[in-house]
């Protein structure tokens, strides 16, 4: 009885000891290691890197443009008619910003985006990334917003810094204003 005592009590230490190893947790910290850059993919398999340039964001390749995050969820109504706006905004101001839908939903193919792309008019860049939901959270975090959040947040950057950014359903024209004037600066 005692030997079955002591092998049940070493079997015990044994499971509680070797629960987690030193490997696993090293790579998890890994993952979680502040970066200030983010490559994501788009709807097209176009890989875009973003930068975290003080309290803003740069698209690398395009810092001169005005670069615009909307983040948003396929099911939002609101971000259904923010992204109508975005994509008219992009075809007008095609060569002077850069418009990025950044969805915070999980595990959504690029067919179901692509779908949403096309019913809502959402003529720019899509980005479909397990890295969506960081990068979301990162934007997000420049504005004090909290963990939770409502959609969609429209959030506007020249030059790595920030312009402004809305909350819910804006007009289309207060966007256009806002990048008249940043394009004046």
């Amino acid at each position: 009885m005692l030997k079955k005592t002591i092998f049940a009590t070493l079997i015990a230490v044994l499971m509680l000891t070797t629960g987690c190893s030193k490997e696993k947790q090293n790579t998890e910290a890994n993952e979680l290691k502040p970066t200030n850059k983010y490559v994501l993919t788009s709807t097209d398999d176009n890989n875009f890197t973003f930068v975290k340039k003080g309290n803003g964001f740069v698209l690398e390749g395009s810092e001169d443009k005005i670069l615009i995050f909307d983040i948003f969820a396929t099911w939002c109504p609101p971000c259904q008619k923010a992204a109508q706006h975005m994509g008219a905004l992009q075809k007008k101001y095609k060569d002077k910003i850069v418009v990025f839908g950044v969805s915070i939903e999980d595990n959504l193919n690029n067919q179901q985006l692509k779908e949403f792309k096309k019913m809502y008019h959402a003529d720019y860049n899509i980005l479909n990334s397990n890295l969506n939901r960081v990068l979301a959270d990162k934007i997000v975090a420049t504005l004090n917003m909290g963990n939770r959040y409502p959609i969609p947040v429209v959030v506007l950057y020249k030059n790595g810094k920030y312009i402004t950014h809305y909350v819910g359903s804006v007009e289309e024209e207060f966007v256009q204003s806002d990048i008249e004037q940043a394009l004046k600066q």
